[in-house]
C-alpha cells in the first residue's frame, strides 16, 4: 500500500489574490502612462493626473508583486496591502460623488467599477490572511 502526504499551502489563496491584484494594476497603470492622451479624453481627468496615477499604480503593483513572491508573505504588508486598496476603493467613489475630479460619464462608470473590483480584491486579501492562521 503506498501512502499519499496531502500538502497544504495555506498562503496558496493569499499569494494568488495578490498577484492577481499586482498584475491588474500594473498594467492599469501602464495603460494610464502610455495612454494618457486617450484616456484623459475618454475618462476626464487631465494627462497629468492620469501619469501620476499611472506612475504611482505601477510602483504600487511591483510592490504587491513583491510581496506575492516572498517565501513567506508578510501578514503585515499584506495588511497594508488591504489599507490601501480600502483607501482607493473609497477615494474613487468620493471623486466621484463629490465632483473632487471631472470625470465624464464613462469615467465615472470607469472609477465605480475599478473601485469595486479593487474592494474584491481587499476582501480576497482579508479572506487569504484568514486561512494563512
Amino acid at each position: 500500500m503506498t501512502a499519499v502526504t496531502a500538502t497544504t499551502d495555506r498562503t496558496k489563496f493569499l499569494r494568488l489574490a495578490l498577484a492577481v491584484d499586482a498584475a491588474v494594476t500594473g498594467v492599469n497603470g501602464l495603460a494610464y502612462l502610455a495612454g494618457a492622451p486617450l484616456a484623459g479624453d475618454l475618462l476626464g481627468p487631465g494627462t497629468g493626473l492620469l501619469r501620476g496615477l499611472g506612475a504611482f499604480l505601477l510602483v504600487y503593483g511591483s510592490a504587491v508583486g513583491l510581496l506575492a513572491g516572498r517565501p513567506a508573505i508578510s501578514a503585515a504588508g499584506t495588511r497594508a496591502v488591504i489599507g490601501l486598496n480600502a483607501v482607493w476603493a473609497v477615494g474613487s467613489v468620493v471623486a466621484v460623488v463629490t465632483g473632487a475630479v471631472e470625470f465624464t460619464t464613462v469615467g465615472a462608470v470607469w472609477a465605480i467599477l475599478q473601485a469595486l473590483v479593487v474592494a474584491v480584491f481587499a476582501e480576497l486579501q482579508v479572506m487569504g490572511l484568514r486561512r494563512m492562521r
